[in-house]
């Protein structure tokens, strides 16, 4: 009987390098690669909109959203994540070594997909947290029509802000205001 090999460790350096030459986008948590699958028509919809209304709404301001393919680096939970959206408003995310990772967004817009709900709203969320600049975290349910803002208080606890579709959602990290309506306009159909 043969005895299980031990896994070679696979740090975030070499993460970082392979992840270049990947022709599809792949997260890191602790040692471990997850593959991201492609996003509905539904999700990347939601996203865009919200993503459109930041990009307007912060224009000439020192905050900068990002979609998608840009990654945030969490330290602390020794992992790298592609959130939906991300906004960073600190100078050190804009130098040339901060050109492919982020690390220190002051928002991060996850859109729910029935096959990663459990892990945004777990463990990434937890890795996130640790996260000193974050102070919104927001979670985007296409398939309940609702967005849930987790917002850090002075005391550091997460408060939970729900908005339904009648409502206008306020992202205080940013000074963002619009209609929760806006960020589901054109979603039809799938929910993935």
């Amino acid at each position: 009987m043969s005895l299980p090999q031990p896994k070679e460790a696979f740090g975030p350096d070499d993460y970082l390098a392979w992840e270049q030459d990947q022709p599809i986008r792949n997260e890191y948590m602790d040692g471990e690669v997850f593959a991201m699958s492609g996003a509905s028509d539904a999700h990347g919809t939601a996203a865009l909109n919200l993503a459109a209304g930041l990009k307007v709404a912060l224009r000439g301001k020192p905050c900068k959203p990002f979609i998608a393919d840009m990654k945030v680096h969490v330290e602390a939970a020794n992992s790298f994540f592609y959130p939906d959206i991300l906004v960073t408003c600190d100078p050190r995310d804009r130098t040339p070594e901060a050109s492919h990772v982020k690390h220190h967004p002051v928002l991060v817009v996850e859109v729910l997909s029935p096959s990663t709900e459990a892990y945004d709203r777990g463990n990434k969320f937890a890795a996130y947290r640790t996260l000193a600049s974050l102070q919104e975290y927001v979670l985007v349910s296409i398939e309940q029509r609702r967005i849930e803002v987790f917002r850090r208080d002075a005391t550091g606890h997460w408060v939970l802000y729900p908005f339904a579709l009648d409502e206008e959602l306020e992202l205080t990290s940013v000074d963002f205001r619009c209609a929760v309506a806006e960020v589901f306009e054109g979603v039809e159909g799938d929910y993935a």
